[in-house]
């Protein structure tokens, strides 16, 4: 690692605060981004304060605030790491290429996903965290699946800044995704992207508002193993926050839910009692078992179910799916991607 990139990392606060001479701060597509073409009042994202400045290298120093405090970083860095799923998509729209990452965790979707120079740790079941050493990263980008390693990551690059930008409990969902990108757009001087980002979403929520009918009934289901789990509103794992953002009245709510990566076990009778006008879907296996001659899309598990073949959601055609790489790929993109969808087949019921 250069001296240069030592000594700005090393430099203490107050000295930093000296050269900070401006401030500036910005607000706060998964595969076949829609074109997001419906405009709306953005939301105000939430917006972590700061600090610019730049030196003869054309480089500077930001200030941000994520889950565990506030850090002031040299940028543009010159070496990332990168842990977090909800983050894999974004660096590569926007060409920031990792020395250092969860490869094995990105779906094919992620343009570096095969990129044989980027070091491999390898997934969240037994990583191989020392190759953070040699890369030497300024920024480590860690959260999700990786968060139980934060004290053993901390310890291997201690110069390092290591940012954790997952969404944080009691919060809005949709503020949460849009406070992550407005960091990173930050961090890699990406305002302007974030910002669009954070447009594209809001838009689509707008969308979606617009079209439904808090008369319809929503069920949100996830497939595994050619079974069908309960995503409960609220809490239920990735389409549970939706039902908040956008006041889906709930065609069944179940004491106990939980957050489980599989869902919530329920029964098709229950399904078809409650008799959801629209369900969504994430298709589980469809992110990490596509290839194996035993998966069941989540299409034939639902629309060839006999015992479903009477419901509202089934007989008019209104199951609405996440993108195929959903499961591994849970950032803003997927989430405007769905809602957009979700948006379009509201829009041609009415």
């Amino acid at each position: 690692m250069s001296s240069t990139r030592r000594a700005m990392r090393a430099v203490p606060a107050l000295a930093l605060a000296a050269l900070v001479l401006a401030a500036c701060s910005t607000p706060s597509d998964s595969t076949a981004t829609p074109d997001g073409s419906t405009e709306s009042a953005t939301e105000a994202a939430e917006t972590p304060a700061a600090d610019e400045t730049s030196d003869e290298a054309g480089s500077g120093v930001v200030e941000i605030t994520d889950n565990n405090g506030t850090y002031e970083i040299a940028t543009p860095p010159v070496s990332v790491a990168v842990f977090d799923n909800r983050s894999f998509q974004t660096l590569a729209d926007w060409g920031i290429e990792p020395t250092v990452a969860a490869v094995s965790l990105m779906p094919s979707t992620v343009t570096f996903a095969n990129q044989a120079e980027i070091a491999d740790v390898g997934t969240h079941n037994e990583p191989d965290l020392e190759l953070l050493v040699p890369a030497d990263p300024d920024v480590v980008i860690n959260g999700q699946r990786f968060t139980q390693f934060q004290d053993d990551i901390v310890e291997l690059v201690p110069d390092a800044t290591v940012l954790v930008l997952d969404p944080r409990d009691g919060e809005p969902f949709d503020a949460e995704l849009k406070r992550q990108v407005t960091v990173l757009g930050e961090v890699f001087g990406k305002q302007a992207e974030a910002t669009k980002l954070v447009d594209d979403l809001d838009a689509a929520i707008a969308r979606v508002k617009a079209a439904y009918d808090p008369a319809d009934t929503v069920m949100a289901v996830n497939t595994s193993g050619g079974e069908i789990g309960y995503l409960a509103p609220g809490v239920g794992r990735t389409l549970g926050p939706v039902f908040d953002i956008l006041g889906l009245t709930p065609a069944l709510e179940v004491e106990g839910a939980s957050d489980n990566h599989q869902g919530d076990d329920i029964s098709v009778e229950a399904i078809a009692t409650s008799n959801p006008s629209w369900i969504l879907v994430m298709d589980r296996d469809a992110a990490i078992s596509a290839d194996d001659p035993e998966y069941t899309p989540a299409a034939e598990i639902l629309e060839s179910n006999e015992a479903l073949a009477g419901v509202t959601a089934v007989t008019q055609g209104q199951i609405v799916y996440m993108p195929a790489d959903t499961y591994t790929n849970e950032g803003i993109q997927t989430y405007t991607t769905f809602l957009n969808s979700f948006a379009d087949a509201l829009e041609a019921a009415k």
